[in-house]
């Protein structure tokens, strides 16, 4: 055998990943994607019974999703398309239909170049989206419950699972801490190189993470510049915010503009192609309701709150910048 079932040798991680079927006979391995099935399990759980109805959209789509770059080229028949980079666009649509909230266990491309312990090109999340919210803080609310939830159920079924991993698990109170941007800016100047405006990377994130010194957290009011261009503006600021676990953003959602004259300006503002975007924004021309969500990686959420310091240790078969096998 190439690596032995038994965790007595440190075998290394590609190692492990070429040889996944025999990986993943390994005790400590089971034990992460158990609790990434409860995990699941929970989030459904919580979601139906807060009136979420699950659906499954388009994961080709005729036009780069979101306006970015970073997506998956695909030949349709002869004809250019994208792997989506995740159901925002179509979780929106959905707001004009009358089911008032949706979610979906979605699958994410993202063309990234990262090649980090903290990225994937194919990776998992609960993305859901709300009609008819008062501002983004109905959404983080929904999104803070469903974390607490999801813990509670894991602690309460994974006990064996969890002593396999040497981890405890918390159950945060509620509701989470909220720093605005500008209180998040202001500490970052102190310590690095940092200007208003700037985006917050690993290294931003995790010196945040030590200032805040919570579990989980809220970081809101975010530039307008710094979100997409569905992201309601406020201002100079976006109604959006990031949810983060120790150090690293794990949730990233806002309430969105559903006024359709202000969405075609803000999407000509950047310089975006509209008619692009004609089947979404058919679903802004006759009234949308104001909505909002957000997406919650799966496998970071894992990897934070199981301490594994790897994403790839979350998901079966990872794929990144260099692995596209098994």
């Amino acid at each position: 055998l190439p690596m032995g079932i038994a965790d007595k040798v440190n075998v290394d991680f590609d190692t492990r990943l070429d040889n996944r079927f025999i990986d993943l006979r390994r005790e400590k391995v089971q034990a992460i994607f158990k609790i990434r099935h409860t995990f699941i399990e929970g989030a459904s759980e919580f979601l139906s019974s807060n009136g979420f109805l699950q659906v499954h959209t388009p994961k080709i789509t005729v036009s780069s999703p979101e306006g970015g770059t970073e997506v998956f080229k695909i030949n349709y028949f002869g004809r250019d398309a994208y792997l989506v980079q995740s159901p925002q666009l179509y979780k929106q649509i959905m707001m004009a239909t009358g089911l008032d909230r949706v979610y979906e266990i979605a699958w994410y491309f993202r063309a990234e170049e990262h090649d980090t312990s903290r990225h994937l090109n194919e990776s998992t999340a609960i993305d859901l989206e709300m009609a008819f919210i008062d501002s983004e803080e109905d959404v983080m609310k929904i999104g803070e419950k469903l974390v607490k939830s999801v813990l509670e159920k894991i602690v309460e079924e994974n006990e064996k699972e969890m002593k396999i991993l040497d981890v405890n698990l918390d159950i945060p109170q509620l509701p989470f801490t909220r720093v605005t941007y500008d209180e998040v800016a202001e500490m970052l100047e102190k310590k690095v190189d940092f200007k208003w405006g700037d985006d917050l990377g690993t290294d931003e994130e995790k010196i945040v993470g030590n200032e805040v010194n919570e579990q989980f957290y809220f970081i809101t009011r975010f530039p307008l510049k710094t979100k997409p261009f569905y992201a309601m503006p406020d201002g100079d600021y976006a109604r959006a915010f990031d949810l983060a676990c120790k150090g690293t953003e794990i949730s990233s959602g806002a309430q969105r503009i559903h006024d359709y004259n202000m969405l075609v300006g803000r999407m000509k503002e950047l310089g975006m192609n509209v008619e692009n975007f004609d089947e979404y924004l058919k679903a802004f021309r006759y009234g949308m309701p104001p909505h909002g969500g957000f997406g919650l990686g799966i496998e970071r959420f894992l990897m934070e709150v199981l301490e594994l310091g790897n994403i790839r240790e979350c998901i079966l078969f990872p794929r990144d910048k260099k692995r596209i096998s098994p």
